[in-house]
């Protein structure tokens, strides 16, 4: 069965159609995302706004039926949502820097959509090495800086259908960092933690446990360098 044909299924079932007018006759005739009122059920559906539906967790009734995973919105809004027939999304472009160990992963896995292209030399690592992300083996810095590059050509010249952009780096040099904000029309995002914090990280951090003297030179370095 095709990926479309799965999610087609299970919105044409009638668990599905049971929990949608359930859940619409409990929250009222009112679209969530707009805050319009409506006169009838059949101009509401429901969207999964926490986390997106896709043929590998439609079977998850914890995701796909969760109320708590849902909200009752207008089909208008729901093809604005979802960037579809039609409506355009909004392109950001965001270069998010710091230190090591600063959460700069974290704060884009918090905030990207599904469909946004995100830019991070330690995934593109792992993706030509099948290493962990904090395994760089230095003659491949070529190969990946090679990517790298293309992929922020990429965004320069808007190549692709992607939504938003985010690119994870270090970035301690101020110059160069506006230089490629400015160069990408991007906004800058500082995870602003201290040295002392991203060492206590690593102190803990599992993954590294074996590599603390090599991150902590990564560390020093990168606040040898900064520049705000």
């Amino acid at each position: 069965m095709a990926k479309h044909a799965i999610l087609k299924s299970f919105y044409a079932s009638e668990k599905w159609q049971k929990f949608r007018m359930a859940i619409i006759n409990e929250r009222g005739l009112k679209c969530e995302y707009c805050n319009e009122f409506v006169i009838r059920p059949a101009e509401l559906t429901l969207h999964h706004s926490k986390i997106e539906l896709t043929p590998e967790n439609v079977h998850d009734v914890s995701i796909s039926l969760n109320p708590d995973n849902v909200m009752v919105v207008h089909h208008d809004c729901h093809n604005k949502i979802h960037k579809r027939f039609g409506y355009k999304p909004e392109r950001g472009v965001y270069i998010v820097y710091g230190p090591p160990l600063s959460g700069k992963s974290s704060y884009v896995e918090e905030y990207m959509a599904r469909g946004d292209l995100i830019i991070d030399m330690d995934r593109l690592y792992a993706a030509v090495s099948l290493l962990p992300a904090y395994d760089k083996p230095d003659n491949l810095l070529n190969n990946v800086r090679a990517m790298h590059n293309a992929l922020i050509d990429n965004i320069k010249t808007r190549y692709g259908k992607w939504n938003s952009a985010w690119i994870i780096g270090g970035y301690a040099d101020k110059y160069k960092r506006e230089k490629l904000a400015n160069d990408l029309g991007a906004e800058l995002i500082f995870c602003n933690v201290s040295k002392e914090e991203c060492i206590s990280r690593l102190e803990v951090d599992e993954e590294r446990k074996y590599r603390k003297d090599e991150w902590k030179s990564y560390i020093d370095k990168w606040f040898e360098r900064f520049v705000e």
